[in-house]
């Protein structure tokens, strides 16, 4: 039974429902996740366009199917606010992402590491704290941070490779407090959780709220988990949140919000920061996102667990979808798989229309100028003018480079993808001295890569020269 959801943060947006066709392969997906995976209940979401249009429970929370109020927890996904408190700090200029942790953090491990390298789990540090298993233990058993290291707490070099770290978050989350002068939680609460109306995502449960179980792998019997405080370790897996209050995030996480954090900063966010692992090659990390490779499509989210729960959260942004999928059992139901299956029905069941086109705003007449066929060397390729400054540049054949463009304040563009990401566009000078003349543009450069209006145009600073008998047919004998 799909439940209603409170009313979108953003007044007056609308998304139209899935069509009964879509609604049915949704809910049956997500009655064979609960059933197959015993679970004791599940709730799931859709996102489509920054709102929640779908949401459907299976199984009872205190007798009754759970919606989507119901608190669970939401293990890992606590990173990934933990990563967008850092962004903040670094879109303030507090820190910069290569900065090594121990230029602001007093740390008793992994100062060496780079705060970028944190946030992908490319710290080199141990995956777990010392002592008993943290995520079923309470965080008085290590109440400061020397506490939580052993005698060997780096596993690998700083930088050499993704090794997934729990305590490499802890140590992200202290230095949150560390220059906020606040407990992390209080700083997420302010910055984060307010802005984007989740007023139900909490460091502690509160009714009403799912409990954990752990099933029987043999029978169909339950016994609950434990659901301590972590303490220390709270910033790698403590929060507990809602369908509801996720979808909030997983739409902000789609196209972002300027109160909280940009869609640029997003875009940074996920892209892949470290290969991933041998067993692991549908999977890579960015900053604080995992990045999963899905039915053709690369979805950026985050999974989690605890002792009890198990939740998933993906966003697809060029498809403008996401989707929640939670769970209150420690095994059997992979909540983040749900979630990546729900968004590719709706895909595929409903492709998403594209935006209406338009004419942009503002004309420059010297990018107009810019615009059209260019040629590296004797291949050609097409520049297109976006809206807002921006610059793409695509093969016209089946050989080539292409990118889009940032527009800097100098006058300059910067590459955002394959091999020209962060190298530098510059148009250059037109036949009467001008960048966009009366003749228009005379060549392009970006990275020393001269691109010119004609094949090996001599007019132009074609790198190496070119011949001065110009272009020519098949020599005859008598030209030897």
């Amino acid at each position: 039974m799909t439940e209603p959801f409170p009313p979108p943060t953003a007044p007056g947006t609308t998304a139209p429902p899935p069509l009964p066709s879509t609604e049915r392969a949704l809910y049956h997906r997500l009655a064979v996740a609960q059933s197959e995976g015993r679970a004791p209940s599940v709730v799931a979401a859709v996102v489509r366009d920054g709102v929640p249009v779908w949401c459907a429970g299976r199984g009872e929370v205190a007798g009754a199917v759970p919606g989507p109020e119901v608190q669970y927890r939401i293990g890992s996904i606590t990173k990934t606010f933990v990563a967008i408190l850092v962004m903040r700090l670094r879109a303030e200029g507090l820190i910069s992402l290569d900065d090594r942790l121990g230029r602001h953090l007093d740390a008793p491990a992994g100062g060496e590491a780079r705060i970028a390298e944190l946030l992908s789990h490319a710290g080199g540090l141990a995956a777990e704290p010392r002592g008993p298993w943290w995520e079923r233990t309470e965080g008085s058993l290590r109440p400061e941070l020397p506490d939580l290291f052993g005698e060997r707490p780096l596993r690998h070099s700083p930088g050499r490779r993704h090794h997934y770290s729990n305590t490499g978050y802890a140590l992200l989350g202290a230095l949150v407090e560390h220059l906020r002068g606040r407990p992390w939680y209080e700083v997420l609460r302010e910055e984060v959780l307010h802005p984007l109306g989740m007023s139900d995502t909490t460091l502690l449960p509160r009714a009403p709220h799912a409990e954990g179980w752990a099933v029987h792998p043999h029978a169909d019997v339950v016994q609950p988990e434990p659901a301590p405080d972590t303490g220390r370790m709270a910033p790698a897996g403590q929060l507990w949140s809602t369908a509801a209050d996720l979808c909030r995030f997983a739409a902000f996480l789609t196209v972002g919000d300027d109160r909280v954090l940009g869609r640029a900063d997003l875009e940074e966010m996920r892209r892949p920061a470290v290969p991933a692992e041998t067993r692991d090659r549908d999977t890579s990390y960015g900053w604080g996102l995992q990045l999963l490779h899905h039915r053709g499509r690369v979805l950026a989210g985050h999974s989690g667990s605890m002792p009890g729960f198990v939740a998933g959260l993906w966003t697809s942004p060029a498809e403008r979808l996401a989707a929640v999928a939670l769970t209150n059992a420690t095994s059997g139901l992979s909540a983040p798989t749900l979630a990546a299956d729900l968004i590719a029905l709706v895909a595929e069941h409903e492709p998403p229309l594209p935006e209406p086109w338009r004419p942009m705003p503002r004309v420059d007449p010297g990018l107009v100028a810019a615009a059209g066929v260019w040629y590296w060397g004797t291949a050609p390729h097409v520049l297109r003018v976006r809206a807002g400054r921006e610059l793409e540049l695509a093969p016209a054949g089946s050989t080539g480079r292409g990118s889009r463009f940032r527009p800097e304040a100098d006058g300059t563009w910067t590459g955002l993808e394959g091999y020209f990401a962060g190298e530098t566009l510059c148009i250059g000078s037109g036949a009467d001295g001008a960048a966009g003349g009366s003749r228009g543009p005379g060549h392009l450069d970006i990275g020393t890569f001269v691109f010119t209006r004609a094949p090996y145009d001599p007019a132009a600073p074609v790198p190496g020269g070119t011949d001065p008998e110009g272009w020519r047919g098949k020599p005859d004998d008598t030209d030897a």
